[in-house]
């Protein structure tokens, strides 16, 4: 089974539903998927140095913090899952191009590899109010799961994959898809948002149930057809 995941390294459902994807398969110990993540940034538009978060919440919610109904969702959804998230911790609001790179390096590394990154990502900007936009940052991040700190500072200074993520960004929102997280199973079967892990759960029982029936033998022409 493989899961691609479309997510943004400053979305806060996205890091509820990697945990909630993780209860789920932890119920399947068995199924072992590979896990892909791929690049959707949120504020493609953000200035590549990042804004001032009260500044950028006055332009989007007309407040300096997430309006309250919002927030309180989030915070409660992230607690059933285990995170404590500190949302006032960020004092600036990322461009994720950078990180995307990172990500995208590890996962040339291998899926554990990219999802150690992925995890680290979301812990510093969420738990630790890091700044996943700074490039100290972003070499800690991928040392985390293994990646030469150095070998990614280098990179970082460069423009290499910037074009590749930004296509792989501009393909995903043309097939449809305009909110993250999206998980995509077997290439087949695509779930949006948060899901709890009972939706995984069903999901990986009906993909169990097609591949125990097998094949569907093609129909008989009908008569007259």
């Amino acid at each position: 089974m493989r899961i691609d995941i479309i997510s943004d390294t400053i979305c806060p459902w996205c890091f509820v539903g990697k945990k909630r994807l993780e209860a789920a398969l932890a119920k399947q110990p068995h199924l072992n998927p590979e896990i892909v993540w791929h690049p959707f940034q949120l504020n493609p538009e953000m200035p590549r140095e990042g804004k001032d978060r009260k500044q950028h919440n006055r332009e989007r919610f007309g407040a300096e913090t997430l309006p309250p109904n919002m927030l309180d969702g989030i915070k409660a959804a992230a607690k059933s899952v285990g995170l404590e998230m500190q949302f006032g911790a960020q004092s600036r609001v990322p461009n994720t191009l950078n990180s995307h790179r990172v990500v995208h390096w590890a996962g040339q590394l291998g899926p554990e590899v990219q999802d150690k990154v992925m995890t680290s990502m979301f812990r510093r900007y969420f738990q630790e109010g890091a700044d996943v936009g700074d490039v100290d940052v972003l070499a800690a991040a991928a040392a985390d799961g293994g990646m030469d700190a150095a070998e990614v500072k280098r990179r970082l200074a460069t423009d290499e994959d910037e074009d590749l993520i930004k296509a792989a960004d501009e393909y995903v929102r043309s097939l449809g898809i305009s909110g993250v997280p999206t998980f995509i199973v077997d290439s087949k079967y695509a779930l949006q948002g948060a899901q709890e892990p009972d939706t995984f759960l069903q999901l990986f029982a009906r993909i169990a149930a097609e591949e125990a029936a097998g094949p569907r033998e093609a129909e008989e022409p009908r008569p007259g057809a």
